[in-house]
């Protein structure tokens, strides 16, 4: 992708001077520490007025409903200090005119209101888009002096311009380029040396000719457009091979940046649950080893049964009080010494041993009780797993980290998202793409009739044929589906096992999509 650069903010300014100016300050937030929305209306109609200081992103527009939705913006219920220091100065607030200083990429908002005497006075809010030293500056205009910035800057991150409350406003040290309309040659190659011209826009119009250039910085001949690939943008459509066209300036910006936006935060929110959950599965196969280790230590108890049995098989032959009996082992047919406790009978002894195998016996029940429940812990992950590979969009996303973060869901019951449906013969068949679809698929809308399918042995979507009285072709056709539609599609060779919904059950308990099944078939597809 590339960045927003000064010739596109003045595109921008240009184009929308006119609502900005008379315009009314109605609402103010902050949803990130990098991103406020002002809510602006002017001549009867509101906008909603998007900064973005995110190094990556860093952009500025008027934004619409689908666009908001696809920036995932979160209002905080607690506002942060900024946005409380921009509500007390500029909630209301007229703004009396917009500027962007020569050649800068700097929008400024000059606001009238009231100081707390009830003086009329004049600040300015100042938008430094400059990648990594984006900022968001409040200053008094009559002053100079900075009322808030979005994050200051010390002197030990910058020796040129410190950013700090009651220290004076300055713009950024004068750029060592030149002016293109003073240019009478045509030698003027590096473009990169002149105004307006960003290093992606300098390579955009590489072989055009002065006078063509000339008229880009003039902004004659504005057509906006993005490329279908979405990797670039630009005002003259003319610079992009295959161009998709806009109708204004504003709409190329919020299409661009929302579109980078929503992938980013996707690519971002998938890896962050990926890290999540592989350290909880991690976790989990971690205490299967140790349960098994355990398990097999507590076996021997059912030596100390043996050896209990044969003790009492022998008292008649044996001494009380002695620190080993030789007995003959009539299940491994061999004679066997045991070591016994020198201060006991051989009855207690025998008891003894009786004790620990009971003991044995009640540890060996507990631990594969707690080692079905951590399969069942282990399977839920390996599914979320590939819920999280084949999610389609961020709403799958966030229904996902819902489930397993269920802090982010505001108190609020998130919806379901659309299932994925088929029409095979004429039947209706349903795919599960995460765990909560696929228990709402088992729980909700299947029937006793319906058919259940899933891969076995591995993570994948529930499939539901709606369908009482299925022919084998039909039975095969929603198999193949339940293994395209698993962590096993790639493989040579699956087995997918099927049943009417009847046979399944949900445990107590259990996680989202976790069901146990009877009387199932398997059909192996390769």
């Amino acid at each position: 992708m590339i960045t927003f650069d000064s010739l596109t903010m003045k595109a921008f300014l240009e184009e929308n001077r006119k609502f900005f100016t008379g315009s009314r300050i109605q609402k103010i937030q902050q949803p990130t520490r990098r991103e406020v929305l002002l809510t602006l209306r002017n001549n009867g109609e509101s906008r909603k007025f998007y900064i973005n200081i995110n190094p990556q992103f860093h952009h500025i527009c008027f934004i619409n409903k689908e666009t908001e939705a696809r920036r995932f913006l979160e209002i905080p219920l607690k506002p942060p200090m900024f946005c409380m220091q921009l509500r007390k100065y500029l909630e209301n607030a007229k703004i009396v005119k917009v500027n962007q200083p020569n050649h800068e990429r700097i929008f400024e908002i000059y606001v009238e209101t009231f100081n707390e005497l009830q003086e009329k006075i004049e600040l300015c809010l100042a938008i430094e888009l400059m990648g990594k030293h984006s900022n968001i500056v409040l200053y008094n205009a009559d002053t100079n002096i900075i009322i808030g910035c979005a994050h200051n800057v010390g002197a030990e991150k910058s020796r040129e311009r410190e950013m700090a409350g009651t220290l004076p406003y300055i713009y950024p040290p004068k750029q060592n380029k030149f002016d293109i309309s003073q240019v009478q040659a045509e030698i003027i190659e590096p473009l990169e040396g002149f105004f307006f011209f960003s290093k992606a826009f300098a390579t955009q119009c590489k072989g055009q000719s002065l006078e063509k250039l000339k008229n880009f910085v003039e902004l004659r001949g504005i057509s906006p457009a993005i490329s279908s690939d979405y990797s670039e943008f630009s005002l003259f459509s003319e610079l992009l091979p295959d161009a998709l066209t806009c109708t204004s300036v504003n709409e190329m910006i919020d299409e661009y940046f929302s579109y980078h936006i929503e992938h980013g935060k996707i690519k971002s929110i998938t890896q962050e649950l990926k890290t999540l959950i592989n350290k909880k599965l991690s976790k989990h196969r971690k205490n299967e080893n140790l349960m098994l280790e355990q398990l097999e230590r507590e076996e021997k108890g059912f030596e100390y049964r043996l050896w209990g049995d044969l003790i009492m098989a022998n008292l008649y032959n044996g001494k009380d009080y002695t620190p080993s009996i030789e007995v003959f082992d009539w299940e491994n047919n061999k004679n066997i010494t045991i070591e016994l406790d020198p201060l006991l009978t051989l009855k207690d002894n025998a008891n003894k041993f009786y004790k620990r195998y009971n003991k044995s016996k009640k540890s060996i029940e507990k631990i594969n009780e707690m080692l079905e429940e951590n399969g069942i812990q282990i399977n839920y992950y390996e599914q979320t797993l590939y819920a999280l590979d084949e999610a389609r969009d961020y709403q799958e996303l966030f229904d996902i980290k819902n489930e397993i973060l269920p802090v982010f869901q505001n108190n609020k019951k998130a919806a379901l998202t659309e299932l994925m449906e088929k029409e095979i013969h004429g039947c209706k068949v349903f795919i599960g793409r995460n765990n909560k679809q696929n228990d709402f698929i088992v729980s909700k809308l299947s029937k006793d009739e319906d058919y259940w399918f899933h891969t076995h042995g591995c993570a994948g979507s529930h499939v539901l044929l709606k369908c009482a009285d299925p022919s084998d072709e039909l039975i095969f056709e929603c198999a193949k589906l339940a293994k395209e539609y698993s962590s096993a599609k790639l493989s040579s060779k699956v087995g997918v096992i099927y049943t009417k919904r009847k046979n399944l059950k949900k445990p107590p308990k259990a996680p989202l999509g976790y069901v146990t099944y009877k009387n199932e078939e398997e059909i192996i597809i390769s």
